[in-house]
């Protein structure tokens, strides 16, 4: 099976001026965020199939090894975190991964689908009839696989991580910067309300870090469609040993992100990842998906903080602490979303009216 994302790079022209105006950007610059929001959610990797070998990455597993979740499984977390108050059920798997693992593409041949997006549709509809949002996040997406999963998603999302040709993505799969930004495209010719960010501490210099925030600013100006930025500290595991970047730096890269986009896209903060309560005074006003029923599988090392831990952050920062939809407000208020969720939000009977409590309806 060959992948029709190679056939898609784009490439962003940044201004020099405005990168150097981010450059000299610090903590100073920025104001902290009057509050800080978090979405509860489940965490559901399809398949730990990836089409490529990131060295940062403990994700992906070797071909052979990867297997898929059936969606007898995908309905059982998703009841339990819907039971638990979830709202939002977020999938994730590796770039096409039906592309480089034979197993996966039999084993989705063997359940009657033709590819993993078809598959990934399936799984968004079991999320909704359990009562949960679905946000996708499945790497590089061409326009017609998007489009094959968007209506049934409230939002979605993967991380540009960075414009830059680090050694990092290197290897005979390398990641192209270009096909990430040709996925932020294509959300944005399609309406999708999105979530993108940055990895810091890959080999990327601050050049770098600044031109890729700029890079999404500049696509966020043409459609409008970004909702956060996430600003991700890169953090040893059993692939990375480098250690994670210092404070400072995570500092200056989230006051650069908080100046680089307007107020209206969130930046967001992991408080698994990232020294959050070190960074509230740099602009950051989300904490992301934090889940009660399942663990960061992308970062297994790193477990979720409990709820009382994000309200200790908020309360040392001296800000409410309010949970949030997997997609903002502004989206629902501007006719962002598709029939199919649109409708969800408002019956909400399978949720038991948490969406509408959420929203503060």
């Amino acid at each position: 099976m060959i992948s029709g994302l190679d056939e898609y790079d784009v490439t962003v022209d940044i201004d020099p001026t405005a990168v150097e105006s981010l450059l000299a950007t610090t903590p100073d610059d920025v104001a902290s965020a009057p509050e800080l929001t978090f979405a509860r959610n489940v965490f559901l990797p399809l398949t730990t199939a990836c089409r490529y070998t990131c060295t940062y990455c403990t994700y992906y597993d070797a071909p052979g090894q990867a297997t898929l979740l059936s969606l007898e499984e995908v309905r059982d977390i998703c009841e339990r975190g819907a039971g638990a108050g979830c709202t939002e059920a977020l999938f994730t798997f590796g770039d096409d991964p039906d592309d480089r693992y034979t197993e996966i593409h039999d084993q989705l041949d063997a359940w009657g689908y033709d590819s993993i997006h078809a598959y990934l549709r399936a799984a968004c509809e079991v999320a909704l009839d359990a009562g949960l949002l679905p946000h996708a996040n499945p790497g590089d997406q061409t326009y017609e696989q998007m489009e094959l999963v968007a209506d049934l998603n409230a939002s979605m999302g993967v991380m540009l991580e960075t414009t830059a040709d680090v050694q990092a993505h290197g290897g005979p799969r390398a990641k192209s910067p270009g096909q990430r930004l040709n996925t932020l495209r294509v959300a944005g010719e399609l309406g999708v309300p999105f979530t993108t960010g940055i990895l810091v501490g890959i080999g990327e210099t601050r050049r770098d870090r600044a031109e890729s925030l700029l890079a999404i600013r500049d696509l966020h100006e043409q459609y409008g469609h970004i909702q956060e930025i996430i600003v991700q500290p890169v953090t040893p595991n059993e692939r990375w040993s480098d250690p994670a970047p210092a404070l400072d730096i995570m500092r200056e890269t989230t006051a650069m992100a908080r100046a680089c986009l307007p107020e209206a896209v969130s930046i967001q903060s992991p408080p698994n990842l990232a020294p959050v309560a070190k960074l509230l005074d740099c602009g950051i006003d989300d904490l992301g998906g934090v889940s009660p029923v399942t663990d960061d599988h992308i970062n297994p090392d790193y477990a979720w903080p409990a709820l009382r831990e994000l309200e200790s952050v908020a309360d040392a920062g001296g800000v409410p602490l309010r949970e949030r939809l997997p997609v903002y407000e502004r989206f629902i208020d501007d006719g962002w979303l598709s029939p199919r969720i649109e409708s969800e939000l408002a019956a909400d009977t399978a949720a038991g009216d948490r969406y509408r409590t959420v929203l503060g309806s």
